[in-house]
């Protein structure tokens, strides 16, 4: 069973990946979001959204018991649920995928507040998850006022 939760927390042993884990992460979260908006009905998208945060966090939680480290460099579930929130409800478009991917990892990396808050205060796997949904949605959020502006200008 051990292999099996390293292997989701890992985002399929990605986290393991030489150099940026996180990146390496939010790059399966973006190839995991383009496959489902493609071959899933949108209804389905937020039930899967729900379903990959609650793996995840159980998921997160175990293999920071497993591997006795908090917030393991090489858990990435965090990151790919992170990426699946900052393109929740926006257009699968290529030019959304590339800004969503930029806008999270900027806010996953500098960690604002208040996700720099929850990334130190939140225990456990929540709170390896917590601080990338918080990410996630604030590029969400950007990334749907930057459609708003760039629609605005050139619409």
């Amino acid at each position: 069973m051990t292999w099996l939760i390293m292997a989701i927390a890992t985002g399929g042993y990605a986290g393991y990946l030489p150099g940026m884990p996180g990146t390496w992460g939010s790059l399966v979260g973006l190839g995991l979001f383009i496959l489902a908006a493609s071959l899933l009905p949108a209804g389905v998208l937020p039930w899967l959204l729900a379903g990959v945060i609650a793996v995840a966090v159980a998921a997160a939680g175990s293999a920071e018991k497993i591997l006795d480290r908090r917030d393991p460099s090489v858990v990435v579930i965090d990151e790919i649920a992170g990426m699946l929130v900052t393109l929740a409800g926006q257009p699968n478009e290529p030019l959304f995928w590339l800004a969503g991917f930029v806008l999270f990892r900027l806010f996953d990396i500098t960690k604002p507040f208040p996700i720099r808050w929850v990334d130190r205060v939140v225990q456990g796997g929540l709170g390896i998850v917590g601080d990338d949904l918080v990410a996630g949605l604030f590029a969400n959020l950007s990334l749907g006022l930057l459609a708003l502006v760039v629609g605005h200008l050139f619409g």
